[in-house]
């Protein structure tokens, strides 16, 4: 049987008393992608505690992500004035699609009236994804072949029409590192702030844990290029590497607002520090 991530560690500890072989206790957090920095304050921590070591490791884990906890309990922006739009960014392939619905069926069971945009016009079968998942949760989806801002300026203009509450714009997501995609999100952030006072007025950028130090590569290039109101670490439903929420949160200081933890419209959570720290500890 594997042995939990907090077990190695206080093998590595032993009783929790002496120095440990730091080394060792180093290469464990980094292959779990907790990040240089983060590393360092938990084993520092580490070293001081008394008591129980597990309890004492939880609390390392809160205390790296601090700031990251909200108190909201996961409510999203609603404009003054409606529609509210909300802007999800990441590259092909992190679940960006998947959470958008995801995101679109909270919002529908708590009593919001949605629209879905799908402005990925470059990825092959963006749009027909996404309008699967509209159909599956009965809300009216905004398709075109033009450029993404054009798609997010139709979505804004339906929703004024039909009286939507809120439009969900699902961007383009190719490479973060290509900058013709970033001169897109630009435009499209552009675009929506023109349309629409206050706008965006959620920036939610999509992160894949199971890419570890790479994901952290995309969030500060993501957070150069547009403004961010929140993370979503999805693929946590069974990955080893769930230090990368503690890395991701510390190199872009932008909240995590959920995390994604399976393929279901539910397995959406509400990210709270204590409950993540006290599951990845048990990992």
């Amino acid at each position: 049987m594997k042995s939990t991530l907090w077990e190695r560690l206080a093998r590595v500890f032993g009783a929790g008393t002496a120095a440990p072989e730091r080394t060792e206790a180093e290469r464990i957090l980094l292959e779990a992608d907790f990040g240089v920095d983060a590393t360092d304050q938990i084993l520092d921590a580490l070293t001081r505690a008394d008591g129980d070591f597990r309890i004492a490791f939880e609390r390392a884990v809160v205390a790296a992500l601090a700031g990251a906890t909200l108190s909201d309990g996961g409510a999203l922006a609603r404009a003054t004035v409606a529609p509210t739009i909300m802007l999800v960014f990441g590259v092909n392939g992190v679940g960006k699609t998947t959470t958008l619905a995801k995101l679109g069926a909270r919002l529908a069971g708590g009593g919001r009236s949605v629209l879905f945009a799908a402005a990925d016009t470059f990825r092959a079968g963006a749009a027909e994804q996404l309008q699967i998942w509209a159909d599956r949760l009965g809300v009216p989806c905004v398709t075109g072949t033009k450029d993404p801002a054009a798609v997010a300026f139709d979505a804004i203009a339906a929703a004024r029409a039909r009286g939507t509450d809120t439009v969900l714009v699902d961007t383009a997501g190719r490479l973060h590192t290509e900058e013709r995609l970033l001169e897109e999100l630009k435009k499209v952030v552009r675009v929506v702030a023109k349309q629409q006072p206050g706008a965006p007025h959620e920036s939610l950028l999509v992160l894949d844990a199971t890419v570890g130090q790479n994901a952290v590569h995309q969030a500060r290039t993501f957070a150069e290029a547009v403004p961010l109101t929140g993370l979503i670490v999805t693929k946590l439903d069974g990955t080893a590497k769930g230090g990368s929420v503690v890395a991701l949160e510390r190199a872009v200081k932008v909240p995590i607002r959920f995390l994604g933890t399976g393929e279901g419209l539910a397995d959406l959570e509400v990210f709270d520090a204590e409950r993540y720290a006290r599951r990845l500890v048990s990992q």
